[in-house]
């Protein structure tokens, strides 16, 4: 049975981080003029070692964990990562079932892994893509690659049976709103699940704000525009996104409104970043060090101790409480976990 907080949420996922590094600069994660060519990032010797995020993964999985996102910073940099996915794809759940396996990414790799890293036993990934014009791609990743490689990326994934593949866009107004429509046009029909994101506060985005955000209700209303959705039945109340159908031909199109309609009352998610550092929310100011546990001689039981001990006195809604804390601390400061520390 799951552990619940103390606003009664269950803990159900966990993300784990295995880099804090990215080959991109998007402008809302990770921009150049913070994260430059001296920004101290992690050392490899700092990083959770497998064997680490691992025994983590089975900690979790004890307390009810039933899926595990692998994210970063961009994961696929981590070296060997299949064999990581190999250890976490072995885990078994309490109720029996295999560990559900998925992996966030950029894509700018994908291609050239997507066949190892589903032989390796990932379900399914994740691909980030905010627009499909070239030019407003480069300037929101502030990269050289070009959209085609991330769409190779995407084909391969489909083609190696990492379905179904997701593909995310973050709207941020005034500078991609126009890609909306190019982006369910081309994934119309295709069976790649799109979903789109509003523009969020999150460590990185130091120029957010409220005024950027283009909402979901605003998204949906220009996709309605030329392609009419009808919202699916069935939506687990864990999910993120609010997920609907072309009326008019096969797709889905998903909409995650965590500012203009937060969902923290049913967020079932745990972080633990890749060294070490277990963040019950994304907005986070600060991480419960798991360190202590992570050595040869505490066991996993100890470990899952530790989680079960922050998970149940958690009580995080800060996108609920957003106004709120944003007039009683300055942007600079709320929230200071990094994006790339921790994934989405």
């Amino acid at each position: 049975m799951n552990i619940v907080d103390e606003l009664g949420r269950p803990l159900r996922d966990l993300r784990l981080s295995v880099i804090d590094r990215c080959n991109f600069r998007c402008t809302y994660c990770m921009p150049r003029e913070i994260f430059d060519a001296d920004y101290p990032f992690m050392p490899s010797s700092e990083r959770l070692s497998f064997e680490q995020l691992s025994k983590i993964a089975r900690a979790f999985a004890s307390l009810g964990v039933e899926k595990i996102r692998i994210t970063g910073g961009e994961p696929l940099l981590r070296r060997g990562i299949e064999l990581l996915i190999e250890r976490l794809a072995a885990i078994t759940t309490v109720s029996g079932k295999p560990m559900e396996i998925a992996l966030t990414t950029n894509g700018s790799l994908l291609a050239a892994k997507a066949r190892s890293l589903r032989d390796a036993g990932l379900g399914r990934v994740t691909v980030s893509l905010d627009a499909v014009d070239d030019t407003v791609f480069r300037r929101m990743s502030d990269t050289d690659i070009p959209v085609a490689r991330i769409l190779g990326g995407i084909e391969a994934a489909c083609a190696a049976g990492l379905a179904p593949v997701k593909v995310n866009a973050v709207i941020e107004r005034g500078v991609n709103e126009s890609q909306i429509l190019p982006l369910v046009r081309l994934f119309k029909g295709t069976g790649v699940s799109l979903r789109f994101i509003e523009y969020m506060d999150v460590g990185g985005a130091s120029e957010w704000s409220n005024a950027k955000v283009f909402t979901a209700q605003q998204a949906r209303e220009v996709i309605e525009s030329e392609f009419p959705l009808v919202a699916i039945a069935g939506r687990d109340c864990s999910d993120t996104a609010v997920n609907y159908r072309h009326t008019e031909g096969t797709g889905e199109v998903g909409f995650i409104a965590s500012v203009s309609a937060p969902f923290c009352g049913s967020c079932s998610r745990a972080r633990v970043s890749a060294d070490g550092q277990l963040y019950t929310c994304l907005f986070s100011t600060r991480g419960t060090n798991l360190l202590p546990w992570l050595s040869d001689t505490a066991s996993v039981e100890q470990l899952a101790d530790a989680v079960r001990s922050r998970w149940t006195r958690r009580d995080d809604r800060y996108s609920e409480l957003r106004r709120t804390h944003r007039e009683r601390r300055p942007q600079k400061v709320y929230p200071t976990v990094r994006m790339s520390l921790v994934g989405g």
